[in-house]
């Protein structure tokens, strides 16, 4: 164990720097910049992969940058992803100021007490207007450096690239002013995501937070231990151990850790064993831990309450946890959902037979099915939807939900009619005559059918001559 665990104390480590902002304000083509600009397309060959994180070399020193999701279901991974940062980055479009995600983004940078930067974007625009954003931004709080303020404020286009190299500057400024160092101590990492690829199997990129990980170490994460068979850098070269701030894809999972998982190094494969044994009891599952809230318990007793079970794939486990987020948000007194099972990859015939056994609509996010798994549900009769877009899933979902009610049926009284021939009857339909004694009566209208004013039959009147 000694020799594994670095003793690096005293050398400063890579800041670890975050993004945030609202949608469509240019987080990612800020990162796209950087990305095509500051690694070196010889060592990179075009990036290939996207692992949630990458690092760029600006005047001789490293930045490691966390890659994370802008659209507002995703607010509960770029809160972690702040969790893990060393800095963070807030962008603010200079044509369109504070927006929703720029609150909750400076709520988080409040609550995880992450030191910033301040980002505006756009600058190139007709419409600019920087004065405003720092206005606006003093409005909640947050003060910039030539508003009085200490929070450091850098002009950009991620169009142009104008102010990047000034926005690098300043995010090694202040690294420079945390003193970021590396800890000694058993060496711990933090998942930032995790997939499950078709070639190698369960593939999980780890942010080392402290020490150094080598090939063949044992790592435990959550309840989840494994014996690491092979590392990637960002470039997807492979290499022998990883340090502190380093973004790594790490193979040898039987079951990938969930996104923000805490991954402890192991001296061996019974070391890693024990550590998942003190955690697995208090680990529990995405979506069943909060079983009884998406299904508001009080409203679970009512008679006659309605359940859809769903089986939910998805690509990665930040979509899930994604998809866990925006179901809750699904109230209904009448009818419930509940995931009876989930995971990672495509939808395979496994999937079909737990729908058949649960009764359950099956949903894939960012996934496939082949025909021979589609048609498989054909057979069994089982209702499988693939999505790109979460809301969509959404949206759907609630349509199966409400599907499950019985219809409302809203009488309005249109006339009467008297009968006074029948001339075809059968157990299908009758073929009658007669003469409206009061109001009208319509083809397609529901009718009943009156002896001695108590009803004796229903129906729907098709055909009128």
């Amino acid at each position: 164990m000694a020799e594994n665990i670095a003793k690096i104390n005293s050398l400063s480590r890579p800041p670890v720097v975050v993004i945030l902002g609202h949608v469509d304000h240019g987080k990612t083509k800020i990162l796209d910049y950087i990305r095509q600009t500051k690694v070196a397309e010889k060592e990179a060959g075009g990036i290939t992969q996207h692992i949630g994180a990458y690092q760029v070399v600006y005047k001789d020193s490293k930045i490691t940058f966390l890659d994370t999701p802008g659209h507002e279901a995703f607010s509960a991974i770029r809160s972690r992803g702040a969790k893990v940062a060393d800095i963070a980055v807030l962008v603010v479009a200079a044509d369109e100021s504070v927006k929703p995600q720029t609150v909750e983004a400076i709520k988080i940078i409040e609550e995880t007490k992450t030191p910033f930067i301040v980002a505006i974007n756009k600058i190139d625009k007709e419409n600019a207007n920087a004065q405003r954003v720092k206005q606006d931004l003093a409005e909640k709080n947050v003060l910039v450096e030539d508003w009085g303020g200490k929070v450091p404020v850098v002009e950009v286009s991620a169009k142009t690239g104008q102010g990047i190299d000034s926005l690098l500057d300043m995010i090694l400024l202040v690294a420079e002013m945390e003193e970021l160092k590396s800890e000694d101590g058993t060496p711990t990492a933090i998942a930032i995501e995790s997939h499950m690829d078709k070639r190698r199997g369960q593939v999980a990129t780890l942010l080392i937070q402290k020490g150094v990980f080598k090939i063949n170490d044992w790592v435990s994460a959550g309840s989840e231990t494994a014996r690491i068979k092979s590392m990637e850098n960002f470039l997807g070269k492979t290499i022998e151990q990883a340090g502190p701030s380093e973004p790594v894809v790490v193979l040898g999972w039987d079951n990938a850790p969930t996104l923000g998982e805490k991954v402890f190094w192991a001296g061996s494969r019974e070391e890693a064993r024990r550590l998942a044994a003190e955690v697995a009891p208090r680990i529990g599952t995405l979506f069943q831990e909060n079983l009884g809230q998406n299904l508001n318990e009080k409203a679970i007793s009512a008679p006659g309450r309605k359940t859809l079970n769903l089986i939910v794939k998805a690509d990665v486990f930040s979509s899930l946890e994604a998809i866990d987020q925006v179901l809750k948000t699904i109230k209904s007194e009448e009818v419930a959902y509940r995931v009876v099972d989930y995971g990672l990859g495509d939808i395979a015939e496994g999937d079909i037979k737990k729908a058949v056994a649960m009764k359950a609509f099956v949903v894939g996010f960012h996934t496939e099915i082949y025909s021979a798994v589609s048609q498989m549900a054909e057979r069994e009769e089982v209702a499988v939807e693939v999505f790109q877009i979460i809301y969509e899933l959404v949206e759907n979902v609630k349509k199966k939900m409400s599907d499950l009610l019985e219809p409302e049926i809203n009488r309005i009284p249109l006339g009467r009619l008297k009968i006074l021939a029948v001339f075809k009857k059968d157990p299908k339909s009758q073929v009658v005559g007669g003469k409206v004694t009061s109001g009208k009566i319509k083809r397609g209208a529901l009718i009943d059918v009156l002896r001695n004013n108590q009803i004796v039959a229903t129906g729907k009147l098709s055909q009128l001559q």
